[in-house]
């Protein structure tokens, strides 16, 4: 029940998905922020994640969500992403509330609900400057498999400098960074039906078994898990 398009917003995804059943469902980090509007809950904030999140909901629950690049949120939701690190907090304890309630109504009421969002994200980024433009080759270096070293030299900053740009772009520092992205790529891989160890090759990890201890560590779970997950 998951679907997702393509942003007009540079990076960015809009997705939906209505619960079928009720349960728990597991949310990976990958990095990102997220504006959510549910229609139990109306709208969120889902700030970025150092390990998976296990959301729960009835059956039913419709969300529409807009997923930003790494290192954009701060520009739309107004504070660092450190301080939404591993939080999931409702729209109005950062914005104004009639401003959030207006908005709410807009989006639940909505044929395309996903282009308010957009379009609210947009107007924010454009009076913000748009996000941090050392955020985007920052992450690509990461996500290409850069070490942090290399990808500190391209930008132009020190290690510690590096650090602290990242904790307000991304919630934390590049290590961490960049061992969520390697994550998604070596995901990637497997889903499309690479065996491990040759993902683990491909991916930078040091052997399979290194492979495994990292999903379990960010993702709370085996790899077999993620790549069939057991019936609810």
């Amino acid at each position: 029940m998951y679907r997702e398009r393509t942003s007009e917003l540079p990076g960015a995804v809009v997705w939906t998905v209505t619960r079928a059943a009720a349960g728990p469902g597991r949310v990976l980090p990958d990095g990102c922020t997220d504006l959510i509007w549910s229609s139990r809950s109306g709208l969120l904030v889902a700030g970025p994640d150092t390990v998976a999140q296990v959301a729960d909901g009835p059956a039913g629950e419709r969300y529409v969500g807009l997923r930003f690049a790494p290192g954009t949120g701060p520009a739309v939701f107004g504070l660092p992403a450190h301080e939404l690190r591993d939080r999931r907090v409702p729209l109005a304890a950062l914005w104004p509330e009639p401003v959030v309630a207006g908005l709410a109504e807009r989006v639940a009421s909505a044929d395309r609900p996903g282009r308010v969002l957009e379009a609210v994200a947009a107007a924010r980024l454009a009076a913000d400057g748009g996000p941090d433009p050392l955020a985007a080759p920052l992450a690509a270096g990461l996500a290409a498999g850069r070490d942090v070293g290399t990808t500190a030299e391209a930008v132009g900053l020190g290690p510690r400098h590096l650090h602290r740009r990242s904790l307000d772009l991304f919630g934390y520092g590049p290590k961490t960074l960049a061992r969520i992205l390697r994550l998604r790529r070596a995901l990637a891989l497997a889903r499309a039906g690479t065996p491990a160890a040759e993902v683990a090759a491909r991916t930078g990890y040091a052997d399979q078994a290194h492979l495994s201890r990292e999903v379990r560590s960010l993702a709370g779970v085996p790899l077999r898990h993620l790549l069939n997950p057991p019936p609810a």
